[in-house]
């Protein structure tokens, strides 16, 4: 089945969620959440990445994470992470129990397409302290794409991970995942880059993105955001409506896009030192906010 094919098969079997111009999304991929060892990219951006969701869950955005949540493929079991960042996990909770959560897998995290490995692994989790299972996630659903679909001008937002344009990491992930945890994991923690990745590697980004924007050519340049790549995009409009919401293992910084007031933002949260000498998370839009409708293939 070629790159092609398993685009289309994302859209035709996408959940469809209904939104207007109220509704306010913010969207995250690629946080790798791992062990909190050395070799754990998420460890370093997990208290700004923290802030940025308790911002968002105050806020009243539904949160979409668009793969690559979890990194299982350097980290056998689901329990070691959620022991790791379990913080997060009860703050995505909260956003799972008001039904603010949209969870997509990705190759990282490409055990989740199971629906039985998710309601093994997600639903519960053991507590020492009342030496019982107690709910984390029971019945929720990992999607392979979402559609936003407007009500009112039935617009079309086409989310995915992205890694359907790339043949190693959807259909071969198994051999990729082999690979990391036995000779790039161990290699990561003394800072040689995992050529497998298409984060990492630049030509392998190239054909990536270059085979989504010949799916959207073909498809009456639907809007579609991305993951996968790490690399941030935001096109102009009249340009091909392919964007990508970046990573939350960048240096010291998380990229995200926002979907709010009928308009989507690039965002990033970053550090950054006010001129007193103190620390603080701050906000910074990067590219929008622009309106959708700018991008509408009517």
């Amino acid at each position: 089945m070629s790159s092609q094919s398993r685009l289309d098969r994302a859209y035709k079997n996408a959940k469809v969620i209904p939104f207007d111009d109220t509704s306010k999304f913010i969207l995250f991929s690629d946080c790798h959440r791992g062990d909190n060892s050395f070799a754990d990219d998420f460890a370093n951006n997990r208290n700004i990445y923290y802030h940025a969701i308790k911002y968002y869950y105050d806020q009243g955005f539904t949160y979409c994470e668009i793969g690559d949540g979890d990194e299982l493929w350097e980290n056998l079991h689901f329990e070691t992470i959620l022991k790791a960042h379990k913080n997060v996990y009860q703050l995505l909770q909260k956003f799972y129990i008001e039904n603010r959560l949209e969870m997509i897998w990705g190759n990282h995290d490409m055990v989740y397409r199971d629906p039985a490995y998710v309601k093994k692994h997600l639903s519960t989790y053991f507590d020492p302290k009342t030496d019982t299972d107690v709910p984390l996630f029971p019945d929720i659903r990992y999607e392979e794409a979402i559609i936003l679909r407007h009500r009112e001008n039935h617009q079309d937002i086409f989310l995915l991970h992205g890694h359907q344009a790339d043949f190693m990491n959807y259909v071969g992930w198994r051999i990729n995942r082999f690979l990391v945890r036995v000779l790039w994991k161990p290699l990561q923690v003394v800072g040689i880059a995992d050529p497998t990745s298409p984060a990492k590697n630049y030509k392998e980004t190239i054909k990536v993105e270059r085979r989504i924007k010949k799916w959207i050519a073909t498809h009456n340049n639907q809007l579609t955001i991305i993951g996968h790549t790490h690399r941030p995009r935001f096109p102009e409009p009249g340009e091909l409506a392919l964007f990508n919401d970046g990573s939350c293992v960048h240096p010291r910084s998380i990229t995200g896009i926002e979907i709010e007031n009928g308009s989507i933002t690039l965002i990033k949260w970053q550090i950054a030192t006010t001129g007193d000498g103190t620390l603080r998370i701050i906000r910074v839009p990067l590219e929008g906010p622009q309106k959708l409708t700018e991008f509408s293939t009517e």
